[in-house]
């Protein structure tokens, strides 16, 4: 379970992380055009990672192995998926919304990505659901809702439907994401932004949008870099571990931790709805935590490659001369198994009920 206690803190960290952006956004970039920020936000994760992907190159030793599976040309149109759902046309409807729509309500619509990423996960994808799990995500949904309610009653635009668009868009990456996730996380998130940051640059200048002074486009790259890039990549990585809807619930947290630094960047004192939000989306997470799905499940025949140690889920030969290192990186073959234990939706547990 230590595995899986791992994965939930790296989701949580990514929430932390992504949801850091809007208040550092305010902070930094002041009137910049929304285009123009979306853009340097992906442009600041995809050049930032790629330097990152370049310096552990670098640092590798000659006949040392890479320690993550590259992307196959087989996966390249589940990555290229998530990339235009998400990187593309989710801030483009987004920010077609924002022009019309409320921003109070839109922050309210903008929980609606961890319910569409669980539904399309439990509905499309078969992943596992049980009563403990959905009472969690409405918990943490409903203190969603809660954090964004004091200014909501702004009423309704007809932008909203596009804001609730951007949702799905972005529900839609995350599944496509989960396709691609045995793979190496950096090289995925850089890709993401090499290609979205350009996309959303070419929108603003189309619009008129001129580059901002040296000052702002940085602080906007380097906020980019880790509220969608590092964030991207931690995201990547707990899917493996926990599955599309587990890991979505958890990021539904990003508005708290968002509500928490703009308080210390401009400190006032907390409404009772916030603390209330904090409590809800608090006990959503106690009850993914404890969570203990077990039953008697049945592996099928699967070869992939991932980075792995030599666990009950991994016991193979190895057709190389192998060190005794983990963990360790190379395709291997899972023979038929049938047993029982505790285990969430990850790459390996990706079965029926």
């Amino acid at each position: 379970m230590k595995l899986h206690q791992n994965a939930i803190f790296t989701a949580l960290l990514a929430a932390a992380l992504f949801g850091a952006t809007t208040p550092l956004a305010k902070a930094l970039l002041g009137t910049l055009p929304p285009f123009m920020v979306a853009g340097l936000f992906y442009l600041g994760s995809g050049v930032g990672l790629a330097v990152a992907i370049a310096v552990r190159h670098a640092r590798r030793k000659a006949n040392e192995p890479h320690a993550e599976h590259p992307l196959k040309i087989a996966e390249l149109p589940w990555l290229f998926g998530a990339i235009a759902a998400g990187g593309i046309a989710g801030p483009a409807l987004l920010m077609l919304g924002l022009s019309t729509a409320p921003a109070a309500a839109s922050s309210l619509l903008l929980n609606l990505e961890g319910v569409f990423t669980a539904l399309i996960a439990w509905l499309c994808f078969r992943e596992n659901v049980d009563t403990q799990i959905f009472l969690g995500m409405a918990a943490i949904v409903a203190g969603g809702v809660l954090l964004s309610w004091p200014a909501s009653h702004a009423g309704a635009a007809p932008g909203e439907l596009l804001v609730a668009g951007a949702c799905l868009c972005w529900a839609i990456d995350n599944n496509l994401t989960r396709k691609v996730s045995t793979n190496d996380a950096m090289v995925i998130a850089c890709l993401k932004g090499l290609v979205a940051g350009p996309v959303n640059l070419a929108i603003a200048f189309a619009l008129g949008a001129h580059w901002p002074d040296a000052g702002r486009m940085g602080g906007a790259m380097a906020v980019g870099f880790a509220g969608y890039g590092v964030s991207l990549v931690l995201f990547v990585v707990a899917l493996r571990h926990l599955g599309t809807a587990r890991t979505g619930a958890y990021f539904s947290v990003a508005p708290l931790f968002g509500v928490t630094l703009s308080f210390l960047l401009w400190p006032e004192r907390p409404a009772a709805t916030f603390w209330l939000a904090g409590a809800l989306m608090g006990f959503g997470v106690w009850l993914h935590v404890r969570e203990r799905h077990e039953h008697e499940h049945t592996h099928e025949p699967l070869d992939h490659t991932h980075r792995h140690r030599h666990d009950e889920h991994h016991q193979h030969e190895h057709d190389f001369d192998w060190d005794g290192t983990e963990p360790h990186t190379h395709r291997h073959h899972h023979a038929p198994i049938t047993h029982r234990h505790a285990h969430f939706p990850d790459v390996h547990h990706r079965h029926s009920h």
